[in-house]
């Protein structure tokens, strides 16, 4: 749905803006969605999940005609506050639906493979979409349009939404009593959650992952763009066509590798017989390959880095089936919304203060030295997300 994705931070850095503004900017996203994030999975379980997503999608909407027309930094805020919003009201809301479905058709055993084909055909969503937004950049010759050409797809989810079935609702379980006691039972649940040190450890397992994930993937974007600069194709083309050829080609390839291994993921849990043990060794490799790819960044070997930072996306696409369906295993199925909306809170906050911080060690210190540091910083934090095997 995201034609903009692509060169999100690209755009924002057109703007003349500094990676610690950006970084900043990132930051409000996430705390919008963490101030959102707990009511919005309570609203989604009480009142129902269609309604939720419905909201989100309106909200998605606003933020991109916000970016369409923004003038200065301050209607940028404006613009990430309303994303924020939709971002809130989404997460952990479909993939409830998910889990509900599956309950509902006896087919729980099957969660990894069921998530993981979900996000695959995702992934491949998001590979076709990188050709469409190379396009639209090339014969625009901008990167705001993107915005208003994402509008279309995001009002048609919207309509898709609408004509889910209701027992996906996710409120067939309170029947007919009032709507406080249906937070008062959802919420006692939810604090539920947190007397469990397993179930408190998942949560920050996938939170820290996805944070250090969201954190680092854009950062691609400019590696890119250096290297479209220095490749002698398509020298006629103005700088931005080059870049916006070049990125969508690559981001297509990355979106058709993660459709793959999102399909695939649960044979990672089949080859080592245990589901904590692959998470651990997906966070580990992930984090120590965008480390190694900053230092290899910044010793000039940008080929090799490039090849190393893809490799974020293929582990975060892996890692994700599996996260989802080990919540499953721990996470009542009643506050399944607001539990995995607990994961999303969890992680907006650690990426409210990673994503300035990481913007500026790479003001201060260059863009691969800042991406090794930050693989520092969720190395030492493995030892709060290690899933014990037991």
């Amino acid at each position: 749905l995201k034609f903009f994705e692509i060169v999100f931070l690209l755009f924002l850095k057109e703007t003349g803006l500094s990676y610690w503004q950006i970084g900043v900017l990132y930051s409000v996203r996430q705390i919008t969605t963490n101030l959102l994030e707990i009511p919005s999975g309570l609203i989604a379980d009480a009142l129902g999940r269609k309604r939720a997503l419905i909201f989100a999608m309106f909200s998605y909407v606003l933020s991109f005609f916000l970016f369409y027309f923004s003038l200065n930094y301050l209607s940028l805020i404006v613009a990430m506050i309303a994303f924020g919003g939709g971002e809130a009201f989404r997460s952990g809301t479909h993939k409830a639906m998910i889990l509900d479905y599956l309950k509902l058709n006896n087919l729980l055993e099957q969660k990894s493979r069921f998530y993981g084909s979900t996000r695959s055909w995702s992934q491949f969503g998001s590979a076709i979409s990188s050709l469409l937004a190379a396009a639209i950049i090339f014969f625009s010759g901008t990167y705001r349009v993107l915005f208003l050409a994402a509008t279309i797809p995001f009002l048609l989810d919207l309509l898709l939404i609408a004509t889910y079935p209701k027992e996906l609702n996710g409120i067939g379980h309170f029947h007919d009593i009032s709507i406080l006691q249906k937070f008062k039972s959802t919420f006692s649940g939810f604090l539920g959650l947190f007397r469990d040190k397993k179930t408190i450890r998942a949560l920050f397992s996938d939170a820290a992952y996805i944070a250090f994930y969201k954190g680092s993937k854009d950062y691609l974007q400019p590696i890119l763009k250096i290297n479209a600069v220095s490749l002698p194709l398509f020298l006629s083309l103005q700088q931005e066509k080059r870049t916006a050829l070049l990125l969508g080609l690559v981001y297509f390839l990355i979106f058709l590798l993660t459709s793959f291994t999102s399909r695939k993921a649960w044979k990672l849990e089949s080859a080592l017989h245990s589901l904590p043990l692959a998470l651990n060794s997906a966070y580990l490799t992930g984090v120590l390959g965008v480390g190694l790819a900053g230092a290899l960044y910044h010793f000039g070997y940008i080929a090799a880095a490039i090849v190393l930072f893809i490799s974020l996306f293929l582990i975060q696409n892996v890692r994700r089936p599996l996260m989802v369906s080990y919540l499953g295993e721990v996470i009542p199925a009643k506050v399944m919304a607001s539990g995995l909306s607990a994961v999303s809170q969890l992680e907006t906050i650690l990426v409210a203060l990673y994503a300035p911080l990481l913007g500026l060690l790479i003001d201060l210190s260059g863009l691969g030295l800042g991406l090794l540091f930050s693989s520092f910083i969720f190395l030492l934090l493995y030892s709060f997300a290690r899933l014990l095997r037991r």
